[in-house]
């Protein structure tokens, strides 16, 4: 009797091998299994994981993140992977039988009043851009009292500390409309150079 157990037991034991040899990686649904398609045992990876790391690195993409979070299952882990290398390997081909391609949005979502505000910068920005540094200062009645070829401590003047906060406000603005006046006379005598040469 003991020998018909062992033989049943061995018999047992030699169909579970077959069955597990001849399965080929595939799960119960007949689709193959994840890990025999990556050729690792995937890690247990949320959403929360690939969004974290995607708001530290937006120009990383999300397949990318998602694979090497699988293989790691650790957000610290692949972090430290893009601030080493720069950059995350793009997964296999056969990543995308398995898991489908994430739909990376074309612009993030942003509140109407982020909109509204960088419109109103743009358009004070533009209304910059038409006035120069002479009139943004108030300097237009001084723009001819500089000399060229002065060095720019003789340009900004010596810094002296004040007895008070107006009265270092006021040569710092002086200092500032001087070294601004030198600039432009130096841009000036280098126009004229390039129109000398250009008129020889």
């Amino acid at each position: 009797m003991g020998e018909v157990v062992n033989v049943l037991v061995a018999v047992a034991v030699v169909v579970l091998v077959v069955r597990w040899a001849t399965s080929g990686g595939k799960d119960s649904s007949g689709a193959p299994s994840p890990s025999a398609v990556l050729g690792f045992r995937p890690k247990n990876v949320t959403t929360e994981m690939v969004d974290t790391v995607h708001s530290m690195f937006p120009d990383i993409p999300s397949d990318n993140i998602r694979y090497d979070l699988l293989r790691t299952g650790n957000v610290q882990l692949t972090s430290n992977k893009i601030l080493e290398r720069g950059f995350l390997p793009a997964p296999p081909p056969a990543y995308y039988t398995v898991y489908p391609r994430a739909a990376e949005p074309s612009a993030p979502a942003q509140p109407a009043a982020t909109t509204n505000q960088q419109n109103a910068a743009a358009s004070s920005s533009q209304s910059k851009k038409s006035e120069n540094l002479l009139t943004r200062y108030h300097l237009e009645g001084r723009a001819t009292g500089t000399s060229v070829g002065a060095a720019p401590e003789e340009v900004g003047g010596k810094a002296v500390w004040e007895d008070s906060a107006e009265k270092r406000e006021a040569s710092l603005r002086e200092r500032k409309a001087r070294m601004i006046l030198a600039a432009r006379e130096r841009l000036l005598a280098q126009q004229a150079k390039g129109k000398q040469v250009d008129g020889a």
